[in-house]
């Protein structure tokens, strides 16, 4: 991956992070934060396993083709980058549906949420085909970022960093 498709999705994250502050700021007040961290990473525990859940889900509803699932998933404005270039909402429903997965392995997160947006990165070992490429099962780094709305979380970004060979 170059450089400059790694900033864009740096900076997509960084944009939709900025866009939830204002909604967080009033929908936190008077609630208690849940004081206890991870303390290799400076994560609250509440922030990690709920982010796990929501990336061992959205992988479960891909590997299982469950696109009716996807689709309320992503959102209007989607966005997702890899090795072959960027995609919008329909040409990622347009990928996963012709996504042909092995078993995969999730491992190696990291959660942060600011306000209504909780940013995941993590990697997967997994024997995946996109456009019509096989790739190797070696790990690779991914990055998933949701957005809390008020009937339920929704998949708003995506980076694979698997190179394509």
């Amino acid at each position: 991956m170059n450089w400059r498709m790694l900033r864009i999705v740096l900076l997509s994250v960084f944009v939709f992070t900025l866009i939830g502050i204002p909604y967080s700021q009033g929908a936190d007040r008077g609630k208690k934060i849940n004081p206890r961290i991870c303390s290799a990473t400076g994560e609250s525990v509440a922030e990690l396993s709920f982010g796990k859940k929501l990336v061992r889900r959205l992988w479960n509803d891909i590997k299982a083709r469950n696109m009716e699932a996807i689709e309320k998933w992503i959102t209007p404005g989607f966005q997702s980058i890899h090795q072959d270039g960027a995609r919008d909402r329909e040409a990622e429903i347009k990928l996963i549906s012709g996504l042909d997965l092995g078993e995969y392995t999730l491992s190696n997160f990291k959660v942060t949420q600011v306000g209504p947006v909780i940013i995941a990165t993590y990697f997967v070992s997994v024997e995946e085909t996109i456009a019509g490429k096989r790739l190797s099962k070696k790990p690779a780094a991914r990055l998933s970022a949701f957005l809390k709305t008020e009937s339920s979380w929704k998949w708003i970004a995506h980076a694979n960093l698997k190179a394509l060979k």
